[in-house]
């Protein structure tokens, strides 16, 4: 199967991204803040679901695809490390907005929170491109089956996702209130999430399929 070597960088890559202000961030740590842990779990769980289905979507043939298409492996290498280097990017721009800058919303029943939650992360864009162009990377034929691997790494990627929001969930007000009164600490957060992101940008760009 995987090395560890390769699975742990995979694993920096989806810790990265999970810590990347994006749509799901956003939702649940304003829903949390806005409705209570309670609805923020239920919110939760919809966006789990819909990793799922990214993980089964990229297993079921798009990756086995990408890993025999040189060409196609390597636009795709191409444009995840440009989404990093975005993502970076957007994480040390000058004026950027904190993620932890939450919205108001109104309150939702259980079912639309549930239903909210999928969609977020069923149209998120970063959950796209990571399925799409960064996971099929660190598939590899010669490390075994391809499908296994597939959803090894999906399975990874959820579970980082899933623990990181958890958190935010749990102590959306105290986070929030937090980097509210502390804008050096929010800095630092920022440029530390940047300078991952671009360094693996790099390095996947850099990567040789042998």
């Amino acid at each position: 199967m995987i090395p560890l070597h390769d699975w742990l960088i995979f694993s920096a890559a989806a810790l990265g991204m999970a810590l990347s202000p994006g749509p799901n961030m956003m939702y649940l740590l304003s829903r949390s803040i806005c409705q209570g842990r309670q609805a923020g779990f239920i919110s939760l769980l919809g966006v789990v679901t819909a990793f799922l289905f990214h993980i089964l979507c990229a297993s079921a043939g798009l990756t086995a695809v990408f890993v025999t298409v040189p060409l196609a492996y390597t636009v795709l290498k191409y444009v995840g490390a440009a989404y990093l280097l975005w993502l970076a990017w957007q994480a040390v721009r000058p004026g950027g907005a904190s993620p932890f800058a939450a919205r108001t919303l109104a309150p939702d029943s259980p079912g639309r929170l549930f239903r909210m939650g999928f969609l977020t992360n069923l149209l998120n864009p970063k959950a796209a491109v990571f399925y799409l162009s960064i996971l099929p990377q660190f598939v590899r034929p010669e490390h075994g089956h391809v499908f296994g691997q597939s959803v090894q790494l999906g399975v990874t990627q959820m579970c980082v996702s899933f623990s990181v929001n958890l958190t935010i969930v749990i102590t959306a007000g105290t986070i929030a209130a937090y980097f509210a009164t502390r804008p050096n600490w929010l800095n630092a957060q920022r440029w530390l999430m940047g300078g991952v992101l671009g360094g693996l940008a790099v390095r996947l760009a850099l990567d040789e399929r042998k």
